[in-house]
């Protein structure tokens, strides 16, 4: 998730920005005058329209806009101002007499004093202006904000329900690999069952959160792979290159796992000896692991698995890494490789 707060959300950036800009207008007309200074017409000329300026924008921006615009009740808005507006265009006329004024000189070819009272009622909407669209810009960051978390929310709901899925799923697939020993080493079994109890652990412990440290999954793995050996120890080769690795490198948790479900599920046969190999290796970008192992399709009778697992994990894949990694299977000389790279985390 993105901590850095938005800049409309912090009011203390707020308000020291609205500062910023308001001192700028007030200063800047005293600041270009120089040693010319007439506090008597910038008074009336600018800082006095400022303020009423300030005044139109506030109003509408803390009070109008909320409860007449964007509450739909537009021509009340409108009338609304139009009375405001009018009220400020007196006060500003009625301030001008607090000011010594020159006449107007009879010979000079000026507009008709009704086109400055029409240029100053117009001024009043630059105010207005300014603030539906700062007031519209807030609320659409809001809006965008709520709707982002709520798409994480989602995400993380939808990673989650998967997760649990999963679980279950290697949780059965487990116990059938240890009611098949129970049979035939009773001593194997009890070593499985003891296993199969740090592989639940974990799962049920270690694994709620959005990223694990890679050496606890290889460690998982490990154990997984351990625990098919005692099953499997006659027929089957198993070869597997994992590197211990820092504590800072994580990733998604239970991304690998599916695919060595997968590779002693169809690559196990009780007739011949198989061989299976997994390697991960890593880069300062990525994480890349790799499966090899022979393809032998499932007997229809066999019911060890719903087939649930890798279609979850492309789902986990797409939610977590989205198009960021790359994931390859393919058939070669009757074996199946996989082969996943994620980026480092």
């Amino acid at each position: 998730m993105n901590r850095t707060k938005n800049l409309f959300n912090n009011k203390g950036i707020v308000i020291l920005l609205h500062g910023l800009v308001w001192a700028v207008l007030f200063l800047f007309p005293y600041l270009l005058s120089g040693n010319q200074v007439d506090i008597y017409r910038i008074s009336e000329s600018i800082w006095i329209p400022l303020i009423l300026y300030a005044f139109l924008f506030y109003v509408n921006y803390f009070l109008l806009i909320d409860h007449y615009l964007f509450s739909k009740k537009i021509p009340v808005y409108i009338l609304v101002n139009i009375l405001l507006i009018a009220l400020l265009f007196l006060v500003s006329d009625w301030t001008k007499s607090f000011f010594p004024r020159e006449p107007r000189p009879k010979d000079l070819n000026l507009p008709p004093e009704k086109f400055f009272i029409y240029l100053n009622s117009i001024s009043f909407l630059i105010p207005l202006i300014f603030s539906i669209s700062l007031k519209t810009i807030e609320r659409w960051q809001r809006t965008e904000n709520q709707r982002k978390e709520a798409q994480k929310i989602k995400l993380e709901s939808e990673i989650q329900h998967l997760k649990y899925q999963l679980q279950p799923h290697f949780f059965f697939n487990s116990l059938n690999n240890i009611y098949a020993l129970v049979d035939i080493s009773p001593e194997k079994a009890k070593e499985s069952i003891h296993s199969l109890g740090k592989l639940m652990r974990y799962l049920l412990y270690e694994t709620n959160v959005e990223l694990v440290p890679l050496q606890m999954e290889i460690n998982f793995m490990q154990t997984y792979i351990e625990l098919m050996q005692l099953r499997y120890s006659k027929n089957i080769l198993i070869n597997y290159s994992f590197p211990e690795v820092s504590e800072q490198i994580k990733v998604a948790p239970l991304v690998f796992i599916t695919f060595i479900e997968n590779a002693f599920k169809h690559g196990v046969s009780s007739g011949k000896t198989s061989e299976i190999n997994f390697k991960i290796e890593i880069d300062e970008r990525d994480i890349t692991f790799c499966s090899v192992n022979d393809f032998l399709p499932k007997d229809k009778s066999d019911k060890s698995g719903s087939g649930i697992g890798l279609v979850n994990l492309q789902k986990r894949l797409d939610l977590i890494y989205r198009n960021e990694y790359l994931l390859e299977t393919r058939r070669k000389n009757d074996q199946f490789i996989v082969n996943l790279n994620i980026p480092v985390k």
